[in-house]
């Protein structure tokens, strides 16, 4: 019989991946950051600098990506899960320029599906293969699903605001997936800042502590400013990149995407090295050295 890893091995060997797709995870320590958010709005800045882009709500518990850009799909990933969809006809293009893919509930982890429908999930993943970029929101704390993700992942964006809790939780995060492995890109953003000063006290903070404690680099992606277009944007259901394309927060999250753009033929491992990433068990990192 033939075990999980090596059916992973001959699925991506009959599936050679030639895209360029650069996956990009959007995490955070801990919950009301405004990572979704921000997950929407890089979304959109990118495909306003002409790339293809889609979003995958990762979040199978708490799936919020579709309330923030107004819309109801009909079909969720729960659809594809449950073999009732394919993966490429529950994508949704909606006016902003990018496909949402809608998030499920039920489902704790999808590393905890059957290997049937895991082997599924990748090969219906190749068909977005032609994009640019695959953001994913992942759910926000630090959970064995989402470290899953970030390890994966060409990069990791952690998401933090200057609160103290969410400072220790985005450190908290770095700690733990840099325990399963050192072969990752890691990315800092702090929203809701109110200073260029207090962005830069906080994001030099963390990855200073980062490199001395845990030997990890840690990219410095910008800082988005506090804005009341956020808050109107929310409760219009419009991200605020569309509703308020001149506002602070839009300026901040565009300069975010084109760094991100500037740089995007560094990391592009495509789809089925993600995925193999994804369902393999990462090594834990132990005294510099690995087990």
């Amino acid at each position: 019989m033939v075990d999980q890893a090596e059916g992973l091995r001959q699925l991506v060997a009959l599936n050679a991946d030639t895209s360029s797709t650069q996956i990009i995870t959007i995490a955070s320590g801990k919950g009301g950051v405004g990572k979704s958010n921000v997950a929407a709005n890089l979304s959109i800045a990118l495909a306003q600098l002409g790339k293809r882009v889609v979003i995958l709500d990762a979040d199978l518990g708490l799936a919020n990506i579709n309330v923030i850009m107004g819309i109801i799909p009909q079909y969720n990933l729960s659809h594809v899960l449950n073999g009732e969809k394919k993966l490429i006809e529950i994508g949704v293009e909606v006016d902003e320029g990018i496909t949402v893919i809608a998030g499920a509930s039920g489902f704790s982890s999808l590393a905890n599906i059957d290997h049937e429908k895991q082997s599924d999930f990748i090969a219906q993943l190749n068909d977005y293969a032609t994009f640019d970029y695959a953001i994913i929101d992942a759910a926000a704390g630090i959970h064995n699903g989402v470290l899953d993700f970030m390890a994966a992942s060409d990069i990791s964006l952690i998401v933090t605001t200057p609160e103290p809790t969410a400072i220790t939780d985005a450190y908290g995060m770095i700690k733990a997936v840099s325990t399963r492995t050192r072969e990752i890109t890691l990315g800092l953003l702090v929203n809701r800042i109110r200073t260029f000063t207090e962005g830069n006290n906080v994001s030099n903070r963390i990855i200073s502590i980062s490199s001395q404690f845990l030997q990890v680099p840690i990219k410095n992606y910008g800082y988005i400013f506090e804005d009341n277009a956020v808050v109107k944007s929310v409760f219009q259901q419009k991200p605020f990149i569309a509703a308020f394309p001149g506002s602070k927060a839009s300026s901040c999250i565009k300069n975010i995407a084109r760094k991100i753009s500037v740089n995007d033929s560094e990391e592009k491992s495509g789809f089925n090295t993600f995925l193999t990433r994804f369902f393999t068990p990462q090594k834990t990192v132990v005294g510099g050295g690995v087990r």
